[in-house]
């Protein structure tokens, strides 16, 4: 019996990275999904919180968000676009891996993207989430779904997965922002104090701590905002003398219960206190545009820096960026080749993170842990 469900025979007893080639058969692009339509909205958060007990009222104040888009989502585009560019990229490379696209919560889902692999006879799969740190949500969730999708179409035993390594700090992850503060900065130049806010969706700060492994001590915010946090600092290392902080944004839980701040609106405006006149938003937590960019940064925090009299712009996230893509395959390749730990890129000392997740890494306290694939139990 292996030890690590649902994996490929490399990473079955779960090494931390994986330096034995596999022949994968396909790439499992996974992601959040979104709705695409008016009609679809309600039922797509219905989706996202099923289990959690949150009342329609509650949902109608989100839809907001994407009633305000015409309903639509833009992470459903932006992963087509991101399926396409890594086709391009994995011919240009000669590479003959297909890629197929799964959402967790919205059409195409995982199981639709499974029964796929199983009729084109796809048995070895190596999942790309489309996320790059570690928490609950970020990571833990989506192997929770691999698993729930075998178990739902019948697979199990049949279809195989492993995931690429959290990429956060990666070359080809971190280039774009670098890439993008060096823009933003130029754009507030004229600004008599400037200051860059880097920004990731807030999660509860229990399951924060919880990120990452078990045996390893990441400080307030677990492994989680540790990595955001080393991320920030190689972007701006060739920056002394500008100031910056994480910020928080898109919390959706009851007020009771504690989630990661400052919050960015309430950062924002403490700033303007103190006099700042310029400043850069990072989304450093998201790869795309999607609905926490395009409402909470672009509407509601420019709002507040521009009600603070701020310059203030916001960088783009990597999307198809082509050194996020490229690094997207190299990752692929670093398991189907088993490339040694030692050769692997890494920009801070947190990485390379693990191939396989470690035993109870990012436990959501509530729920519990639920089965997993590519990752030691529980």
């Amino acid at each position: 019996m292996t030890a690590v469900r649902a994996a490929t025979p490399a990473a079955a007893d779960g090494p931390e990275h994986v330096e034995t080639p596999v022949a994968y058969d396909a790439i499992l692009l996974a992601s959040f999904g979104g709705p695409e339509g008016q009609d679809d909205v309600i039922p797509f958060l219905r989706n996202v919180t099923r289990g959690r007990g949150i009342p329609e009222e509650r949902l109608e104040e989100v839809a907001h968000h994407y009633r305000a888009f015409g309903g639509v989502s833009p992470i459903n585009d932006q992963n087509r676009e991101l399926k396409a560019a890594l086709e391009a990229e994995l011919a240009a490379r000669d590479i003959d891996l297909p890629v197929l696209w799964g959402n967790r919560n919205w059409d195409p889902y995982l199981s639709d993207a499974l029964r796929e692999a199983n009729e084109r006879g796809y048995t070895k799969l190596l999942a790309i989430g489309t996320s790059a740190y570690s928490s609950y949500s970020s990571c833990r969730q989506y192997r929770e779904d691999y698993a729930m999708a075998l178990a739902e179409t019948g697979l199990e035993g049949v279809i195989e997965i492993d995931k690429v390594r959290q990429f956060f700090d990666h070359p080809g992850f971190v280039q774009p922002f670098i890439d993008g503060v060096n823009a933003g900065l130029a754009e507030v130049a004229e600004a008599s104090k400037v200051h860059v806010l880097f920004a990731t969706h807030s999660v509860p700060t229990d399951d924060a701590v919880r990120s990452g492994p078990r045996d390893r001590d990441f400080g307030e915010g677990g492994a989680y905002s540790a990595q955001h946090l080393a991320v920030a600092e190689v972007i701006m290392s060739d920056h002394p003398g500008i100031g910056w902080d994480l910020v928080y944004q898109s919390r959706s839980g009851p007020p009771t219960q504690p989630w990661l701040e400052p919050d960015i609106n309430d950062r924002i405006e403490e700033l303007a206190a103190e006099g700042v006149t310029g400043l850069v938003i990072v989304p450093l937590g998201f790869i795309s545009d999607h609905m926490e960019v395009k409402w909470d940064l672009d509407t509601e925090a420019l709002e507040t820096a521009q009600e603070n009299g701020m310059l203030a712009v916001r960088v783009p996230t990597p999307g198809v960026h082509a050194a996020f893509v490229s690094g997207l395959v190299d990752l692929v390749l670093e398991r189907r080749d088993g490339v040694p730990t030692a050769e692997r890129p890494a920009l801070t000392p947190l990485g390379p993170w693990f191939d396989v997740c470690r035993p109870g890494c990012c436990e959501n306290i509530r729920l519990g842990f639920k089965p997993a694939v590519a990752g030691l139990a529980p």
